[in-house]
């Protein structure tokens, strides 16, 4: 009985699934979410092109204006719902409400910005969109075996 060896030519090779909470976290953590070992900014809000620890290349990723949108999604939830709170239990000046709550918003816009950044980049990778899909899987301990069919003959 002979075997042909099918190579992945003429179809994609199955690709494992990777955690969307686990890259999402790792993200948060302003790690890479590939391998969670590697920085994914160099800068404040800029993506590495490319994870130092896995090598994961991060340049393609199209995280845009939605980290600013779930920014200011989450914030001012927060900060409306304590301006509302002290006003009816308190009822403080104008001057104690701006004393309060914009250096607050200023600080957690600062603060929550990266983290929601990382997530959606995170995200992308998980569900490899974006160009995440492409080449190997750093987190796959090794790489998918080639299939062997039987060959029949008549």
């Amino acid at each position: 009985m002979a075997f042909i060896i099918i190579r992945s030519a003429g179809r994609p090779l199955p690709e494992s699934r990777r955690s969307v909470a686990n890259a999402m976290l790792r993200g948060m953590r302003l790690a890479c979410p590939a391998c969670g070992a590697g920085r994914l900014f160099r800068k404040y809000l800029k993506v590495a092109d490319h994870c130092p620890s896995c090598g994961e290349a991060m340049h393609h990723q199209r995280a845009d204006d939605a980290p600013a949108y779930f920014t200011m999604f989450v914030v001012c939830h927060i900060v409306v719902a304590g301006i509302l709170t002290a006003e009816k239990a308190l009822a403080p000046s104008v001057a104690v409400h701006l004393a309060i709550w914009l250096p607050l918003t200023i600080a957690l816009s600062l603060t929550l910005l990266p983290a929601v950044k990382g997530a959606l980049i995170g995200l992308q990778w998980a569900l490899r969109i974006h160009g995440f899909g492409s080449g190997a899987d750093p987190a796959d301990p090794a790489p998918i075996p080639e299939v062997a069919e039987p060959q029949t003959s008549r």
